[in-house]
């Protein structure tokens, strides 16, 4: 009799070790997706920042440009205000878009110093955010195909582990992701 419950013993130790094993690593590949939606949210508040310098060097050129200045302004307020949404990204992009088209209109805007470095900055942003896109993505996979393997899936939605999301693209962005933004100077 001895034996039998030395048996049932080791295999509950034995099982119990394999959960919490199990725990451990959906919790290291959670704090990863978590990490890579804490460096989206980075980049788009660095991007958000250097658009109060951005309107100020073009007020200076193109002031009489206020209706494009005022909706970058209102695009940004918009973004910076909250949880990062498609939509109001979407605004805030199409709207510097327009403002970084004012430097074609006005050649002495286009050569200023101040406006092309914060351009190549700007630039410079796009990129970690879409780089830091494709981290958040490969993340979630990891993190979603370690839950839905065996045995993990036996046990990740009683512990509390509910898939990742992958970092959706609005319509602005399909396509995009790969690619270097392309800054007129």
């Amino acid at each position: 009799m001895d034996t039998i419950w030395w048996g049932v013993l080791a295999i509950f130790v034995i099982g119990l070790l394999i959960v919490v094993g199990i725990y451990n690593k959906l919790v290291r590949l959670r704090q990863a997706v978590r990490q890579g939606v804490a460096d989206i949210d980075a980049q788009l508040r660095q991007r958000h920042d250097l658009i109060p310098n951005l309107v100020e060097t073009v007020k200076a050129y193109a002031g009489h440009e206020a209706a494009t200045l005022d909706a970058v302004i209102a695009a940004r307020s918009a973004a910076a205000s909250g949880a990062p949404a498609s939509g109001t990204e979407r605004k805030l992009k199409a709207a510097l878009g327009n403002l970084l088209a004012l430097g074609e209109a006005y050649p002495d805007l286009k050569a200023s110093a101040n406006f092309q470095a914060l351009q190549r900055e700007l630039a410079d942003v796009e990129d970690k955010l879409a780089a830091a896109r494709r981290a958040l993505n490969a993340a979630a996979a990891r993190f979603n195909a370690a839950r839905e393997s065996f045995p993990a899936i036996l046990v990740a939605d009683v512990l509390g582990f509910a898939p990742a999301d992958f970092h959706r693209l609005d319509d602005s962005e399909q396509g995009n992701l790969d690619q270097t933004p392309r800054v007129a100077f």
